[in-house]
């Protein structure tokens, strides 16, 4: 579909929170469709866990994103599936790719939203094919089990912060889940707390710098649980670590049932987002320099400093292999 001025920010470059959720949108229909291609109890897909997705080229307002989906792996009760964007420019034909990511959807009953249904298998070309993918199923699994032990953190306000601070650029949005954020088993669809989760991490990264900002790429977005309709959340985001020219903000996702539920507030998504400053040319930035000081702070510092040393050797691995070949 063709890119709006709804769809970006003030400099007319695309949010990554509307191209998150187009993805997730294409990730659900066609696992949704693989659900229910054999005969058996009906189904929808739910989005489990969204991993690192990197934001290649930046979109614009008046260009068209054509949003492509397959299924690359399947296990007995998930469907991983391969999401690529490309944005044309309908006045010079120019196409580029600005996303890839990848997917993972449980398949769960209409009839009862707590109950997983067995997904159908997909023929593989290869053997190959299917040990690759069975890898990632078995890297993914052991990832969110270790993303849902560290999840008890909040974010609490602070009182006159100083520029720079966490506590100067943190912030929280509160919304009340309705039917049209829903899916048809009436709990909020992936690609929705995605599109807020940018938000929140953009008004952290733009608090924080006092430039145009835009989405550099999002680590691994965990959904641990659920959030039914009729529920408040609450989604905060906190800078954790910032290097010359990019920022890491971590955000979460904590719903309240209100409504038909006694249960107590949990925390139901959680994700690290990555943002570069840009002048109005377009051109990166440098970052001011996070202040930390609590050692929480300073420990997380530590913690972010790691997942951005480990994600630039990856990518200076995936050059030179490029280069070899």
């Amino acid at each position: 579909r063709i890119m709006r001025p709804d769809d970006a920010n003030i400099a007319g470059n695309v949010h990554g929170g509307t191209i998150l959720k187009m993805i997730e949108e294409a990730g659900a229909i066609i696992s949704t469709r693989h659900c229910n291609s054999q005969a058996g109890e009906p189904c929808v897909a739910a989005l489990a866990r969204v991993e690192r997705t990197d934001f290649l080229s930046p979109m614009c307002i008046g260009e068209v994103a054509n949003v492509s989906a397959e299924i690359t792996y399947t296990s007995r009760h998930s469907v991983e599936v391969q999401v690529n964007v490309m944005s044309e420019n309908i006045l010079t034909g120019a196409k580029k790719v600005t996303n890839k990511a990848t997917l993972w959807y449980v398949p769960l009953s209409l009839k009862n939203v707590n109950k997983v249904l067995e997904v159908p298998p997909i023929q593989y070309a290869r053997k190959e094919q299917e040990d690759e993918g069975k890898k990632r199923y078995e890297e993914q699994k052991l990832d969110r089990l270790e993303t849902k032990q560290r999840n008890g953190d909040v974010i609490l306000p602070v009182i006159n912060p100083e520029p720079h601070t966490v506590g100067y650029s943190q912030s929280s949005l509160i919304h009340l889940v309705g039917p049209s954020d829903c899916t048809l088993l009436g709990f909020v669809h992936g690609g929705v707390t995605m599109k807020l989760m940018d938000e929140v991490a953009g008004i952290v990264a733009a608090r924080h710098c006092k430039t145009n900002i835009v989405t550099a790429s999002v680590d691994a977005i965990n959904f641990h649980e659920k959030i039914k309709k009729g529920c408040v959340i609450t989604v905060s985001g906190r800078m954790t670590f910032t290097s010359n020219k990019s920022m890491e903000i971590e955000v979460f996702v904590d719903a309240d049932p209100f409504v038909d539920e006694p249960r107590e507030r949990y925390r139901a998504v959680s994700a690290f987002f990555t943002y570069v400053s840009l002048s109005k040319e377009g051109k990166p930035l440098p970052v001011p320099q996070l202040l930390t000081e609590t050692e929480d702070e300073k420990r997380r510092f530590e913690e972010g400093k790691g997942r951005y040393l480990q994600t630039k050797a990856k990518r200076q691995a995936q050059m030179q292999q490029a280069a070899q070949h």
